[in-house]
């Protein structure tokens, strides 16, 4: 029934307002498409990072970001939506929220356990968040870092010096630990080239060099 009320609260705010996106969706992630030429973030949700990973109950790491733009891929790629202008974020994008086939994206994708409530630009969907939680539908069945918090630490860590050489060498207390790109602690793995810490361009390279693969 909740549901059921914001998606017509939804639709009687498209009829009122101008400002709208309305084409065929092509999925960049499961916050974020493609609507004809305009690339639309999703209002009031936040999904995981394509490379981000999550840890289930049985300690094994699943890429859960992945997951989460292949359901968005699943359940939206080529339909039609109806797009309404919330704001424009800073990297020019329109920030909207979306209705196909009369129902609310965001809402769905945060009752499946898709995305989350993004409660720092609305409170709209929190109570589906807590239904989601509940029933450990979707991310809610793992150990998820805040995806903000994932795409914070990423912009803090220096890039590779060459993009094909992208695993990261790390020495700490257990010891010399190669982080692949997408394993969970990559993005706050930083590397210290005067503690003999230092880049890899292939898993044999870092295997062959002392190094073991980290376990998370």
């Amino acid at each position: 029934m909740l549901r059921l009320c914001l998606a017509f609260t939804f639709l009687l705010t498209l009829s009122a307002q101008g400002q709208t996106a309305n084409g065929v969706i092509r999925v960049v992630d499961a916050d974020t498409f493609w609507v004809d030429d305009v690339k639309v973030r999703l209002h009031g949700i936040d999904a995981p990072e394509r490379a981000q990973t999550c840890r289930l109950k049985n300690g094994s790491i699943w890429a859960c970001g992945t997951w989460a733009t292949e359901q968005a891929r699943d359940l939206y790629q080529g339909k039609s939506a109806v797009c309404q202008r919330t704001d424009t974020d800073r990297y020019g994008r329109m920030v909207a929220r979306c209705a196909v086939e009369g129902r609310d994206v965001g809402a769905d994708l945060v009752y499946a356990g898709i995305a989350r409530a993004f409660r720092k630009y609305s409170a709209e969907y929190i109570n589906l968040e807590k239904q989601a939680l509940f029933s450990a539908r979707g991310t809610w069945r793992a150990t998820m870092q805040n995806p903000a918090d994932f795409r914070a630490e990423a912009r803090l860590a220096p890039p590779a010096p060459d993009t094909s050489c992208a695993i990261k060498g790390n020495i700490s207390g257990g010891g010399r630990i190669y982080h692949m790109p997408g394993q969970e602690n990559y993005a706050v793995t930083k590397i210290n080239n005067s503690r003999g810490e230092r880049w890899f361009c292939s898993e044999s390279d870092a295997v062959n060099a002392g190094w073991r693969r980290a376990k998370r």
